[in-house]
């Protein structure tokens, strides 16, 4: 179980690092949950297709660095960086640039993703949209 919970973890990492929705949606179970960085959870495939669409609208340079892995069964668990650059209006702006340590968890379920957990400090970006207001 720990190498395909891995290899299913690894292609969503691989999918966000593309921007590519869709292919993050093909790696979800139907009843996906995705808990951000502060807590609140959102939930269905066709939704987190949506909130990935619009997020990488927002930072469509987004993209993690994996620097450790570790599994225990279905439960997968990565240690990163996450970084990308606000563009409210599409305009991508190195002042807006931003980088923080992460983590993820995935709960994986027949070879789905079916929980996406972040785990990180969301005040680079929220200093970067303040800034754009």
């Amino acid at each position: 179980m720990n190498d395909l919970a891995e290899s299913v973890a690894q292609a969503f990492i691989r999918a966000i690092n593309r921007q590519d929705a869709d292919a993050l949606a093909e790696l979800m179970t139907e009843q996906h949950r995705f808990i951000d960085g502060m807590g609140t959870a959102f939930e269905g495939r066709e939704t987190l297709r949506r909130g990935w669409t619009k997020y990488f609208q927002m930072v469509p340079d987004y993209t993690v660095a994996v620097d450790e892995t570790f599994c225990d069964g279905p439960v997968v668990a990565m240690l990163g960086t996450a970084q990308g650059t606000y563009a409210p209006h599409g305009e991508v702006k190195p002042e807006n640039h931003w980088t923080t340590p992460t983590a993820f968890r995935a709960f994986i379920q027949d070879g789905k993703v079916a929980e996406w957990r972040v785990y990180c400090d969301n005040e680079p970006m929220r200093q970067r949209m303040a800034k754009s207001v």
